[in-house]
């Protein structure tokens, strides 16, 4: 691998380090390559242990030369989110922070609060600490802004009924369901209570006063009540906000505390001068950097994908990442407006910032003691599976297979994975069953571990073809393949591993369900486990991880068949459209109930396809239904 010097050029760029399989395993960026490279190559004593470490299991080194620096940072950002190398540092939540949510893309708008994936179409407020922080405030709010808080189906019952629920009758929701509030005016509410979630309190506090004061003159003193119990309510949403700075000033601070191992990140995000959420972060520190280097690290990972509060024009961190000016200019550029990032030196934003690091520093001690606890278990956990099943190395990656179905019909298989003994989400797989009618569990299963082992084998080859291979869906293989079952099962595997020649690189086993015995290739006694033992317990995790991951796949399918099982059939009416006209009617049971005129009521579907389905559920289409629309 090692490169001369006079090889390798001295202008800005990229380099990746690749292992043997072709993988990127390391991502790095320099202001001048030949420098930055000829660094690795020295007497591994002399590296960082991680460093020597990664140098040692890397097979060869790629560059991309850019024009500059700034270039450099956006090509690394861009191949680490690409790659997501083993040996560059990871962020990832301690914990999944609740957001408040307006559907700003919706006819009616809704406030709800979420957490998980973020969708287009809606705007997100916080993160909160707490859940029930955020719904406390969204309950004060809805007596000043009352938009709906229901669910698109309980939305569309309403509508039919006729009738409000009960939010409506305690001025917690303005009717949209039965017309009790024009579009416009429910448009408003929505914008104000956008605006004052954005931190623009002031102008909605006068003008609820200023409405106030005004029905008070015209002598309408019910309407003035009301105003004033909005108002009120306003009041107490905003003294849980804390006031931090001016109230035109917009930043976020970010402090971190660290260790050899690993760092603790907080992020406090102002807005209008005011705290409006905040964000914990662990970071796996999987690289050799300093303090700064770190921060560069961490400003590029936060700011890298588009942050739910945007990127404000000023960011407030404890430390001045490397080449600050080249991470300003990449932050401006991304904001469309100058950016500046700095260390506070006095005042309130550095006091801010000490409490943001106080709460790093807390949320680190935590973290440690629970990590501490949770990384001794797990490393006798792994222990204990490579000696009881004689591995030759401890199974950092194990993958675990099983199978779902009701008398062989919607068959699918999941496949699920731990790292490090942590399950992987991201890793998980879910398979529909395509060549087995009728219950073979067998050959399912055969099925299964053919597809993903056999993509294994391709994608291998062709990162190995490839000069400049991407990351494919199952480049990585077990160090321990499980599946749920008896001998049967577990020959099955076999035979499959050996037909791919897979047999010296992929160990196999199976866990059957009645005894809790583990079975492995060549002997006809299963493994026995201590009852109790840390081994036998994530093996047990991993298989009832697999049979829930199954189950909930198999439940999905059947309850979409048996959902839209009625539909199908109907001329006209696919896939997209019978998901449209379930969430417009409000369920199957209402399409089946509707008369002929509610359905050719529904506007966007074709007067043929609604006679159709009326059709389908009553037998005859009504002749006294009104004349087909042009």
């Amino acid at each position: 691998m090692r490169e001369r010097p006079e090889g390798i050029p001295d202008s800005p760029g990229s380099y990746q380090f690749k292992d043997s399989r072709g993988r990127v395993i390391y991502v790095g960026k320099a202001a001048n390559l030949r420098s930055r490279l000829s660094s690795y190559f020295q007497d591994p004593l002399g590296l960082h242990p991680r460093t020597a470490q990664m140098v040692s299991e890397a097979d060869s080194v790629e560059w991309i030369t850019v024009r500059n620096e700034l270039e450099a940072l956006m090509l690394e950002y861009t191949l680490i989110k690409e790659h997501r190398p083993r040996f560059n540092i990871r962020l990832r939540d301690d914990k999944s922070y609740p957001f408040l949510t307006v559907t700003i893309d919706e006819e009616w708008p809704r406030a709800f609060v979420m957490r998980g994936t973020r969708r287009r179409g809606a705007r997100y407020f916080g993160p909160f600490a707490h859940a029930y922080a955020i719904r406390d405030t969204l309950d004060l709010l809805l007596r000043t802004f009352p938009i709906r808080t229901c669910s698109d189906g309980k939305f569309e019952q309403h509508r039919r009924l006729g009738r409000p629920c009960l939010l409506y009758h305690i001025e917690k929701c303005s009717g949209p369901c039965v017309g009790a509030i024009e579009s416009e005016a429910y448009s408003r509410l929505v914008r104000d209570l956008c605006k004052f979630l954005d931190g623009d309190t002031e102008n909605v506090q006068k003008e609820l006063r200023l409405e106030m004061e005004k029905a008070s003159q015209d002598l309408e003193f019910e309407r003035a009540a009301r105003l004033r119990d909005r108002l009120q309510s306003v009041e107490r949403a905003v003294e849980k906000q804390q006031m931090v700075a001016e109230r035109d000033e917009d930043f976020d601070a970010i402090a971190v505390v660290d260790d050899d191992l690993e760092a603790a990140v907080q992020v406090f995000y102002v807005r209008r001068g005011r705290v409006v959420g905040r964000k914990g972060l662990i970071v796996d520190k999987v690289e050799d950097l300093t303090s700064s280097g770190l921060q560069h690290r961490i400003v590029e990972l936060l700011y890298g994908e588009d942050p739910v509060l945007g990127t404000p024009p000023s960011i407030l961190v404890d430390v001045e990442p490397d080449r600050v000016e080249v991470v300003e200019e990449w932050l401006s550029g991304r904001r469309g407006t100058k950016v500046s990032v700095r260390v506070p030196k006095r005042g309130d934003k550095k006091a801010l910032l000490e409490t943001a690091r106080q709460n790093a520093k807390e949320e680190f001690t935590r973290h440690r003691m629970k990590r501490a606890a949770d990384h001794n278990s797990r490393s006798r956990a792994l222990t204990e599976i490579q000696d009881a099943l004689g591995l030759p190395e401890a199974p950092l990656r194990i993958e675990c297979y099983d199978m779902a179905h009701l008398h062989g019909t919607d068959y699918v298989g999941s496949m699920v994975v731990m790292e490090d003994g942590l399950p992987a989400k991201r890793e998980y797989r879910r398979f529909k069953i395509k060549t087995v009618h009728g219950n073979d569990d067998y050959a399912a299963m055969r099925e299964v571990l053919t597809r993903r082992l056999s993509a294994y084998v391709r994608e291998r080859d062709e990162m190995l073809d490839e000069e400049k291979a991407r990351p494919r869906r199952f480049a990585y293989p077990p160090q321990l393949l499980i599946v749920d079952g008896g001998r049967g099962q577990l020959a099955v595997a076999r035979d499959v591993v050996n037909e791919l020649g897979l047999d010296a690189e992929i160990p196999v086993a199976a866990l059957a369900k009645k005894f809790e015995e583990v079975f492995v290739p060549g002997s006809d006694t299963p493994v026995v486990f201590a009852r109790g033992s840390e081994g036998l317990f994530m093996l047990q995790r991993i298989r009832d991880e697999a049979h829930r991951f199954a189950n909930t796949f198999h439940r999905e399918l059947r309850s979409k068949r048996m959902t839209t099982g009625s539909l199908a059939g109907i001329p006209g009416l696919g896939e997209a459209r019978q998901k449209k006209l379930i969430k417009a009617m409000g369920g199957v049971k209402a399409i089946k109930a509707a008369s002929l005129d509610d359905l050719l009521a529904v506007t966007w579907l074709p007067d043929q396809i609604a006679r159709a389905i009326h059709q389908r559920f009553n037998g005859s289409a009504d002749e006294s239904a009104e004349e087909p629309r042009s």
